[in-house]
């Protein structure tokens, strides 16, 4: 294995994180295969199979919720970012849970079909010509194909095989996967309901994701905005006073991507804020002998020249920047990456915080 593909560090925060989501998970499969039948209002007894199959439906649907509103989140607001490093394994551990709720609908409703319950599956109902009754079952294997396609590839090595851009568009289809999950609980499970607690909390969730991005993506326009010059090649970061030693403050860049702006030694220099490992936001890292820590995989750049430390070859570009009074301003044009800046020293009667 090259230096170029280090496993990844399991470090006490990641034991916790996934601990939590595997407590949340069985906490409530159990609550739901437990007591969920004494809320629902039902014509006859349940079968246990479909029972458990809506189980495991409605906890992926839920995780997968939660999945698509970290993101957000973390944009709003700073303290969701740590559950943000690690929602690859959240996104892994939601396929297994999709996987194992059509395992049981496979083994219910197509076993005792006169032909393969696969086939089954695709052809018991192909009548796409009406909304009562559609075949919302091409909606499930829609989805649960795209988070299968997303686990599969949630590995490192893919990462460095399809090349970063590659790898995040590939990733995008979570956003496909919801929409097709949506259509399938609603054209399904949704048109049989007695008591629609589960409608409200399906509607919640889905209201919730579309409502946090748009939130976010007005925030960012506004920050934007707000750091915009009067001219389009430098954008405001941050007064030197609000500066600390050894961390970052983070900008917004007109064309959509964000800078770190680093004070280092009585010093400033400037940095993508993504790593290129996986987009790690690095101006949350701190920085020690000029090299800041990605708080996601441990990978290490010296914020002077956007390189990582040798035998490392990983590179990201750097930004020059200049001081107006008391302000630092950052220039919109990125260096190629690993390119060196001279950082540029705060001079002496611009307080900073130590």
């Amino acid at each position: 294995m090259s230096v170029k593909y280090v496993p990844v560090q399991w470090n006490s925060n990641k034991w916790k994180y996934n601990f939590i989501m595997l407590a949340a998970v069985f906490s409530y499969l159990y609550i739901y295969i437990n007591f969920g039948p004494q809320i629902q209002t039902l014509e006859g007894p349940l079968n246990v199979q479909v029972h458990n199959a809506r189980a495991f439906g409605s906890c992926a649907f839920l995780m997968l919720t939660v999945i698509l509103c970290i993101g957000p989140l973390a944009r709003l607001d700073e303290r969701f970012l740590p559950l943000l490093y690690n929602r690859r394994h959240f996104g892994v551990m939601t396929t297994f849970v999709a996987i194992t709720h059509a395992s049981y609908i496979i083994n219910w409703y197509f076993a005792f079909s006169k032909s393969n319950k696969y086939a089954a599956l695709l052809f018991a109902n192909t009548d796409y010509g009406q909304v009562s009754g559609f075949p919302f079952e091409a909606f499930g294997i829609f989805a649960l194909l795209c988070l299968a396609i997303l686990a599969a590839t949630s590995h490192d090595f893919w990462l460095k095989f399809l090349t970063p851009p590659v790898w995040k568009s590939l990733h995008y289809l979570i956003y496909f996967a919801y929409a097709a999950i949506v259509a399938h609980v609603s054209l399904g499970v949704l048109q049989d309901q007695q008591n629609h607690v589960f409608t409200v909390v399906f509607l919640a969730g889905a209201f919730a994701v579309v409502g946090l991005h748009v939130l976010s993506f007005l925030k960012d326009r506004r920050e934007g905005a707000a750091s915009a010059g009067l001219n389009d090649d430098a954008v405001r970061v941050s007064s030197v006073g609000d500066m600390r030693e050894g961390f970052a403050k983070i900008a917004l860049l007109p064309n959509g991507n964000r800078v770190a702006v680093f004070l280092q030694e009585g010093k400033l220099s400037a940095i993508s804020n993504a790593c290129a490992h996986q987009n790690g936001p690095l101006g949350e890292g701190r920085v020690i002998d000029c090299l800041v820590t990605c708080p996601w995989h441990g990978f290490q750049y010296d914020v002077t020249n956007g390189r990582s430390p040798a035998p490392f070859t990983e590179l990201i570009p750097t930004y020059n920047l200049e001081l107006r009074g008391n302000d630092i301003w950052v220039h919109t044009d990125a260096n190629p990456p690993g390119t060196f800046v001279e950082p540029v020293p705060v001079p002496a009667n611009l307080e900073a915080v130590k």
